[in-house]
Parts: structure tokens; C-alpha cells; sequence
């Protein structure tokens, strides 16, 4: 379809204009001066004829050397107006009487003479550098831009912010005929996804941590930006250059800073504090759990054992009563008569039955008794 734009159409008679009344903004070698061609063939057409023009005197008419000039010129002709060259760096992109008909791949190409196809060779491998917020070129310092690098954060504090944008054309077509001025349209859309992430983000973070996923976002955007306009141009990188307070509120920016940093300082030296006693009081806490569970399970074995011990006595005792009453009889008499002296008396005679008193002979103490003061049978 032809090209048409909001003056009506057409590229308004210009030897070279685009579809924006200016033209894109590379294009090839410029057609060569007709009239400048025509009179230089014709002087040398009177040099290589003889007689200067065959009217004359002297020599003779030599066809060899005519025909030779005239393919020198047919070939002059033929390589300035039907071919040209794409560099390696280069997309060419031909248009038939100010339509696209295709792109041209590095290299000699054919085409036909202007006015009927005209070549634009934009360079599509070069990086091209846009600075926001000063006018520096991303090397040395240059004169900071308030009205670009002064930006409200979502904490609603003011912060300067200055950043290069790196991009690259990766549609010739797209990049010469879709946007008016590529620069400046780069350059609106930074500004403009800059200010939207900085939006959202508080100050702190865009000072400290965050500049990175700052600058990952922006670059996102704007690329989704620029897809939506086809602009033929990929953002390779967002690099910030800048980013502190206004020089206004520096002072007391920096003592926001410092309080900061010594909060953070003083939350260490807590969490360190507590590191240390935490495991400790665990520690404790730990120890008297399982100083409880051994005495609980050393009490239940201990019940349970005397339980069993109940359980096999009285197994025994339903085998034989006598005998087992009999048995703890004397078990207990033997258990409390052991610890004392003991006087044995005789029922039948009434006198005392000598015995070997075996603890006094060995040397043990004995306890004083009372069975000597009125022992009974």
C-alpha cells in the first residue's frame, strides 16, 4: 500500500523524504548528477575518437576503442545507478516509489535507478546510548537535568536519579517508518517507566538494595512499551548512574542514614545476644524434661516390680496358705528381731535359754534393749 501520513500522503515531492515529511534517518549513496555524467562521457568520447569528434584531420575511425568507451560507460552507468552496497553493520530496506518492497542483506545489491526504488541502510549492529537526568555521556560528568532526574518515590520523598539507556535496532523497517524521532522516543519512554517504578518503590530500598531490580524492571517496561509502538528497537541494558537525595535534604538524608545503620547495628547485637542464651536456656529446658521422664519411668518400673512381686506372692500363697503365712512370718520376725538384742525364754521351764551371742563376739555394736525388763513368753 503507499505511504501516507497525516498531511495527506505521499512524501511531499522531496528527492529523499520519508513518510514523516523529513525522511528516515539513514539512507544510501545519492543519485549522481545526470547532466555532470553526459558531459563527462563526451569528453572522453573526443578524446578516444580520432580527429576529436571524427571531423578533423589525421588518423582513422577506430571501432575497437568506441566500443570499449561505451561498456566503460554502460558499466559506469550500470554500478551508480542499478547496484549498491549494504556494509556488514548495515539492514537494507528498499522502497518502490515510497512503499516498502524488501530489505537488502549486506553485500552488492540491484535495485532500479531513482526515482523508482530508493535505499535506506540504518546501522543495525551499533549501540546506541540515550543519558536521562544529566547531560553526561555515561564516561564523564556532565550538567545534571533537574526536570528529568528529580523523581517522587511511593513514600512520597523526592529522589535524583540518572541512568543510560543501551538499545539497538532490530527491525530497519519497523525503526524507519513506525517512529517520527527514535531518540527522543527512547529517551520519553526511559523517563517515563523510570518514574513508574521509582513510583512504586520506597526511598530506602531504591538507595541500597534495590537498584538492581530497578533497573530490571525498567528495562522490562520499556521494552514492552516500545513492542506496543513497533518501533523496531531492543533495550539491551538500563544502567544507573545516580541515585542520592536531593542536594537540598542530603544533610539530613545522611543523618537518616546513620540512625539506620545504627538501628541495624544495635538488631544484630540483639539477635547475636540471643543466639547465645537461646540455645542455652533450651539446653536446660531440655535436661530437666528428660531428668523428669527418667524419674517418672524409673518410678512406674519400680511400682510396676513391686506389683509383680505382690502378683507372684500371692500366686504362691493361693498354693499354700500355711506355708506362705508361715514363710512371711518369719520373714518379718527376721527383718525386726535382727536389728535388736533379743532374750530367749524357755515356756516349758521359764528360764532363759543361753545362747552364742555371735554380734557381740564379732565386734558389732549392739542397741540397748528392753526385752531383759519383763520380757513375756
Amino acid at each position: 500500500m503507499p505511504w501516507s501520513n497525516q498531511t495527506g500522503g505521499g512524501w511531499k515531492g522531496s528527492n529523499n523524504g520519508g513518510p514523516w515529511g523529513q525522511g528516515p534517518r539513514s539512507s544510501g549513496p545519492n543519485p549522481p548528477d545526470l547532466e555532470e555524467l553526459l558531459r563527462r562521457s563526451q569528453d572522453k568520447l573526443r578524446r578516444v575518437l580520432p580527429g576529436r569528434g571524427g571531423s578533423g584531420s589525421g588518423g582513422g575511425f577506430n571501432p575497437v576503442l568506441v566500443l570499449i568507451a561505451a561498456a566503460l560507460v554502460v558499466a559506469f552507468i550500470g554500478y551508480n545507478f542499478f547496484t549498491f552496497r549494504v556494509e556488514a553493520d548495515e539492514q537494507g530496506v528498499v522502497l518502490r516509489f515510497g512503499q516498502y518492497e524488501r530489505d537488502a542483506k549486506p553485500g552488492l545489491n540491484l535495485r532500479w535507478p531513482y526515482p523508482i526504488e530508493t535505499v535506506y541502510t540504518p546501522q543495525v549492529t551499533r549501540v546506541n546510548r540515550v543519558t536521562i537526568g544529566s547531560s553526561q555521556d555515561g564516561t564523564t560528568a556532565g550538567r545534571n537535568i533537574p526536570q528529568e532526574s528529580l523523581m517522587l518515590t511511593g513514600d512520597e520523598n523526592i529522589v535524583d536519579i540518572d541512568f543510560t539507556v543501551f538499545w539497538v535496532i532490530n527491525n530497519a523497517r519497523d525503526y524507519l517508518f513506525n517512529i517520527q524521532n527514535p531518540e527522543g522516543t527512547v529517551r520519553a519512554i526511559a523517563e517515563s517507566a523510570m518514574r513508574e517504578v521509582i513510583g512504586r518503590s520506597d526511598i530506602q530500598r531504591v538507595l541500597t538494595e534495590q537498584r538492581l531490580s530497578v533497573q530490571d524492571s525498567v528495562q522490562e517496561l520499556m521494552q514492552k512499551k516500545l513492542d506496543q509502538y513497533k518501533a523496531g528497537i531492543t533495550v539491551t541494558q538500563v544502567q544507573l548512574l545516580n541515585v542520592a537525595p536531593p542536594p537540598e535534604v542530603i544533610d539530613a538524608f545522611r543523618d537518616v542514614q546513620a540512625a539506620a545503620q545504627d538501628q541495624e547495628r544495635l538488631r544484630n547485637e540483639a539477635q547475636t545476644y540471643a543466639n547465645r542464651v537461646i540455645p542455652g536456656a533450651r539446653g536446660q529446658a531440655s535436661q530437666t524434661v528428660e531428668a523428669a521422664n527418667a524419674y517418672r519411668d524409673q518410678t512406674i518400673a519400680v511400682a510396676q516390680g513391686q506389683a509383680a512381686r505382690f502378683v507372684k506372692v500371692y500366686e504362691s500363697y493361693k498354693l499354700a496358705p500355711e506355708v506362705t503365712r508361715e514363710r512371711m512370718y518369719l520373714d518379718t520376725m527376721a527383718e525386726i528381731l535382727g536389728k535388736t538384742d533379743k532374750v530367749i525364754i524357755d515356756q516349758k521351764t521359764g528360764g532363759v535359754v543361753p545362747y552364742l551371742p555371735l554380734p557381740a563376739l564379732s565386734g558389732a555394736p549392739t542397741q540397748p534393749s528392753t526385752a531383759n525388763q519383763g520380757a513375756q513368753p
